[in-house]
């Protein structure tokens, strides 16, 4: 099994292999479990045209809002984009494409991609704009929406504890969509806040076997606050 070791010692070996024009899947959820640092190699390598496909657009200045400061992002298919002031500017102006998707169909669009399943029917948008163009057809008397799967050249994901085989650990909220995003990417790269040995994390415990992923890089985490809300002490 020493052959199996993928971890990697540098962000760039990290997205070696990213190209303008590709499609990368990035988990988390707001900006809890996402993947900063490779988010900011994609910054750093200047990569553009990019579809990217996550819950949401980070924040102005942090997550995969800094990708929209170069605009780096040609197309965004997302749930929930109400966090980021340029994200709006661009929308707005043209600059940028945008597919809004139902939270657990996004959601579903990245499990069905992992699992070789091409589409699916759902209820959800029927009769509305997220129905337009799609394919509808009943079962037991209920309209239901024929939706693509996902599959991306990339997907980014942020783990809590990765051995070297792949195998990751999610923790707490972090298991938003990290582990449907790990098994949709042609090249899937975790980074991790630990490393440790295989054998070291429980077979039971494992949320994403290490088959679904290709490179392994510890990362340093910032954890940024996405809204801080206080109580005022009477």
């Amino acid at each position: 099994m020493a052959g199996f070791n993928k971890v990697v010692s540098s962000y760039s070996e990290a997205m070696a292999g990213l190209e303008d024009g590709m499609t990368v899947i990035a988990g988390g959820f707001g900006l809890c479990g996402i993947p900063e640092g490779l988010i900011s190699q994609i910054k750093r390598q200047q990569t553009k045209e990019l579809t990217v496909v996550s819950n949401n657009c980070g924040v102005d200045g942090f997550g995969l809002g800094i990708l929209l400061e170069d605009k780096q992002i040609k197309k965004m298919v997302s749930s929930y984009v109400g966090e980021n002031a340029l994200f709006e500017q661009q929308l707005l102006a043209g600059e940028l494409e945008v597919e809004l998707t139902p939270q657990g169909t996004l959601a579903e669009k990245m499990r069905a991609g992992g699992a070789g399943i091409p589409a699916f029917y759902t209820a959800t948008g029927v009769g509305t704009l997220v129905a337009e163009g799609k394919e509808i057809k009943q079962f037991n008397g209920r309209d239901y929406l024929l939706e693509p799967s996902i599959v991306g050249d990339f997907a980014i994901i942020k783990a809590w504890k990765a051995d070297r085989y792949g195998n990751c650990i999610y923790r707490h909220t972090a298991m938003n969509f990290n582990p449907m995003a790990a098994t949709a990417g042609k090249i899937t790269v975790v980074e991790a806040e630990e490393i440790v040995e295989p054998g070291e994390l429980a077979p039971s415990e494992i949320h994403t076997p290490g088959i679904y992923v290709n490179r392994v890089i510890k990362g340093e985490f910032e954890k940024r606050i996405e809204r801080v809300v206080t109580q005022e002490q009477n």
